[in-house]
């Protein structure tokens, strides 16, 4: 009996030992979640990074600009424009052109009647005849005395007396002479013809109206205007940078607010070949062909002018300036993700943006508010666009 008892408590033991569970190996299963979670960080790390260099890197790339078009609002003028007024003194008499009248030129527009050039007029033909009549008399007695100087009737003192005498009368009547011929220009200023041939764009005077021309120390007052509105004239302000790009033969396009989606074509024809010191521009003038008449002198319009502009041109933010001693700077991220300090030539003022001539070439990552602590070989990080940092 006890040997059997013995023997069941072995048998129990060997079964607790067959029926133990085996321990689970851990160590693969912990090395997989490790590996993964690297993989989420490394992903969510270097992709907006990438992402951001690539978008920031196109932006750059944008900023080149190949042709620009300058819009510059200008008026337009005629081709011909001037100011009519009175060369005499008087009355208007007569008008016969009013505003919208197509002129001819030479055609009469107004009359003036000069009732103080008329008299004045008179008085100068009688000065002539009595200086002729006195020149005739002096003309005799000298011839005279120079007879009877040649049998000593005379003296050479009476003589000569009588000669100069006839020189002043000579002088006299070339003096009254030219005053009737003045007079008589006066006189002719009665009429008022137009200059060239097209429109009255202003009659400033009416029938009965005090005509001064100014020449007593008057003021003296515009009577028409006329334009010649077949060709028109409008003058832009090119700015200096693009001074030397604007040629003789270049088209530009002209709109007006009147005729929307309407563009008129123009051909610039002249230059003023010298930069304004106060506006560092240059005035050209551009010539409209206005045929029908349909732009009106002295309208408001854009002018558009397509430039060709070299591909080393770059528009950057002005935030992006750095103004040190040793002149002014932009910071670059380069491959290494270190910054540059570049040195560039800046053009024309945008406002918020700023023109490069010199020093960049398109394919740089140019930072934006770099801190005034910034060096040349710093390290620095891309940061993520704020509305991808929200998704």
């Amino acid at each position: 009996m006890k040997v059997e008892t013995d023997n069941e408590v072995d048998l129990r033991a060997i079964n607790r030992v067959q029926y133990q569970p085996p321990k689970r190996k851990r160590f693969p299963w912990v090395l997989v979640g490790v590996v993964l979670i690297a993989l989420v960080v490394l992903t969510a790390g270097i992709l907006p990074r990438i992402q951001a260099r690539t978008d920031l890197k196109k932006e750059t790339l944008e900023m080149a600009v190949p042709v620009v078009s300058v819009v510059q609002p200008k008026g337009s003028g005629p081709y011909a424009d001037a100011p009519i007024y009175a060369r005499t003194n008087g009355y208007l008499k007569r008008w016969y052109a009013d505003i919208g009248t197509h002129v001819k030129a030479g055609q009469l527009l107004a009359e003036i009647d000069t009732p103080e050039v008329n008299q004045q007029l008179r008085q100068a033909t009688a000065d002539l005849a009595t200086s002729r009549a006195n020149l005739d008399l002096s003309k005799i007695t000298a011839d005279r005395y120079q007879g009877l100087l040649k049998t000593d009737s005379v003296s050479k003192q009476e003589a000569d007396n009588a000669a100069g005498d006839y020189a002043a009368k000579l002088a006299a009547e070339q003096s009254a002479q030219a005053n009737l011929k003045r007079l008589q220009d006066l006189q002719s200023f009665q009429r008022i013809y137009a200059p060239f041939e097209g429109v009255i764009t202003a009659r400033n005077t009416d029938v009965g109206a005090l005509i001064d021309s100014g020449s007593s120390g008057g003021t003296r007052s515009e009577l028409f205007h006329i334009a010649q509105p077949n060709r028109l004239r409008v003058y832009i302000n090119v700015p200096q940078n693009y001074s030397q790009l604007a040629k003789p033969g270049m088209k530009a396009d002209l709109t007006l607010s009147e005729f929307p989606g309407k563009r008129f074509q123009g051909t610039l024809v002249r230059t003023a070949n010298a930069i304004d010191p106060v506006s560092r521009t240059l005035l050209v003038e551009i010539s409209v062909p206005n045929p029908t008449g349909q732009l009106f002198t002295g309208s408001y319009a854009e002018v558009h002018m397509k430039l060709p502009t070299e591909s080393s041109l770059f528009t950057i933010p002005v935030n992006t300036l750095l103004f040190r001693s040793e002149g002014l700077r932009i910071a670059v991220v380069g491959p290494d993700q270190k910054v540059d300090l570049r040195q560039i030539t800046m053009g024309r003022d945008l406002g918020s943006e700023v023109e490069v001539v010199a020093g960049l070439n398109g394919n740089e990552q140019v930072i934006v508010n770099p801190p005034d602590s910034v060096i040349a070989g710093q390290t620095v990080r891309i940061a993520q666009p704020a509305a991808k940092a929200a998704q």
